[in-house]
C-alpha cells in the first residue's frame, strides 16, 4: 500500500474528481453527498475522546421511525433490496445501539458511528491510501469485484446489477450505496489518510450533510491538510 505526503491541493484535486453517476439522481433527486478527506488523521485505539461521543450516543433516545431513516428504506427498496434483511447503515447502528450499545473498535471508527446514531444519518470512512482512482457513486453491472469475509475467510463477491455501489478503479468498496464497506479500504489503528463520505436524503439534505462533516471535523480536531466537497443536483 503506497502512503503519501498529501498536500491540501492534493486533497482539492482528489475530491474534484469525485463522481456520482446521473442514475443515483434518477432514482433519489433528493441526494446529497457530505465528502471529506484528511491527511495524517490521529488514528488508533479508543481514547477518552472517542469514549465520549460514544457515551452521548448511547445516552440519546432512539428513534427507529426517525424520517431520515425512512428515508433510506423506501430508497433501498426502491432499487430491489428488503431493508429489514440487508439494512441502511444509519439503520443498522440504531438497531444495535438500542439493544446493545455502540461496540469499541477504534478511536476513528467509535466517533464516527457515535455521530451517525447521533443524527441518524449513514457515514462511511476508508482508508483513503488504499484507493486506486477517484471514488464514484454509481449502479452496478454486476461484474465488479467486492473483498470482503465470509466464514472467516477472504472472499470475492459480485453486486447485483443495478445495486448502488461506492467503487474506484478497483472495484467496490461500498455495497447497496452504504450497506457494506470492502475489506480492501478499511481503516485501521495504522490509518494514516482517510476519507468520510456522509449520505443524506430529504428536502434538507445538503444542511445535514454539512451539519455531520462539520461535527466530524469537530470532533476528529483535524489540524492536518483536509478538503471537503458536497455534490447533490446542483452540482
Amino acid at each position: 500500500m503506497v502512503q503519501h505526503a498529501w498536500s491540501e491541493v492534493d486533497l482539492d484535486e482528489w475530491l474534484a474528481a469525485v463522481s456520482i453517476d446521473q442514475a443515483i439522481f434518477d432514482l433519489r433527486p433528493d441526494y446529497c453527498a457530505g465528502l471529506m478527506v484528511v491527511a495524517g488523521i490521529s488514528a488508533g485505539p479508543s481514547d477518552t475522546d472517542s469514549d465520549h461521543w460514544l457515551q452521548a450516543a448511547d445516552s440519546c433516545d432512539i428513534d427507529l421511525d426517525d424520517e431520515h431513516l425512512e428515508h433510506w428504506r423506501d430508497t433501498y427498496r426502491a432499487f430491489g433490496a428488503k431493508p429489514n434483511r440487508t439494512r441502511p447503515s444509519a439503520d443498522a447502528l440504531s438497531r444495535r445501539a438500542q439493544k446493545n450499545g455502540l461496540p469499541r473498535i477504534n478511536k476513528i471508527t467509535d466517533t464516527y458511528n457515535a455521530i451517525s446514531l447521533l443524527q441518524r444519518i449513514p457515514i462511511g470512512v476508508e482508508n483513503l491510501d488504499a484507493y486506486l482512482g477517484p471514488a464514484r457513486l454509481v449502479r452496478a453491472e454486476g461484474t465488479e469485484q467486492f473483498h470482503t469475509i465470509s466464514d472467516g475467510l477472504s472472499v470475492v463477491e459480485h453486486p447485483e446489477p443495478g445495486e448502488p455501489i461506492w467503487r474506484d478503479d478497483t472495484g467496490v468498496t461500498c455495497r447497496r450505496w452504504n450497506w457494506r464497506q470492502t475489506t480492501r479500504t478499511a481503516i485501521t489503528d495504522a490509518t494514516a489518510d482517510a476519507l468520510f463520505i456522509v449520505d443524506a436524503l430529504g428536502p434538507n439534505a445538503h444542511q445535514r450533510a454539512i451539519t455531520a462533516i462539520d461535527t466530524l471535523r469537530t470532533a476528529l480536531a483535524a489540524d492536518t491538510p483536509s478538503a471537503t466537497r458536497y455534490i447533490d443536483t446542483t452540482n
